[in-house]
């Protein structure tokens, strides 16, 4: 569909909370579409989350590229309801540019949202998954891996 803006961290729209979907409309339809086709135009991003292309929706793709089959996820409305373990991987961000550091974040989770259809579901998540869903859920309550940062933030 079309590639958008990435905002970076300077920008006060990415630290407020994002408003849930209530329905699956058009206009939702075309944002997943939107996000997938600005994360592939990236071309070393793996999440993204509305906030980071401008929309305040509780809505974010990941897509891993682990393989060439592999298929993009799409969150909306995620609700992470179980955390366990803890993980220290570093991190990066779309929205910080040429910066990253170690972030600890859970070692496993379950998540239940909606997919793209509005469809719900539950999954369990591990490793980097983990840690995906984990720091683009942050993005929809306004949080940057930034805030998380152990120690000191790595530039390039």
């Amino acid at each position: 569909m079309a590639v958008r803006n990435i905002l970076t961290d300077e920008d006060p729209l990415l630290r407020k909370t994002s408003r849930e979907v209530s329905e699956i409309t058009p206009r939702i339809e075309t944002l997943v579409e939107d996000m997938l086709d600005t994360l592939y135009e990236t071309g070393n991003g793996i999440g993204l989350a509305a906030p980071q292309v401008g929309v305040l929706r509780r809505v974010f793709v990941i897509d891993l590229q682990e393989d060439e089959d592999s298929q993009p996820l799409v969150f909306i409305n995620p609700e992470i309801y179980e955390t366990d373990g803890s993980q220290v991987n570093q991190e990066g961000c779309l929205s910080v540019p040429g910066r990253w550091g170690e972030v600890e974040r859970p070692a496993h989770l379950r998540v239940r949202a909606l997919n793209a259809k509005g469809e719900p579901f539950d999954m369990e998540a591990t490793g980097l998954l983990a840690t995906c869903i984990c720091h683009e859920n942050d993005h929809l309550d306004g949080i940057l891996f930034t805030d998380k940062v152990i120690g000191e933030l790595d530039e390039a």
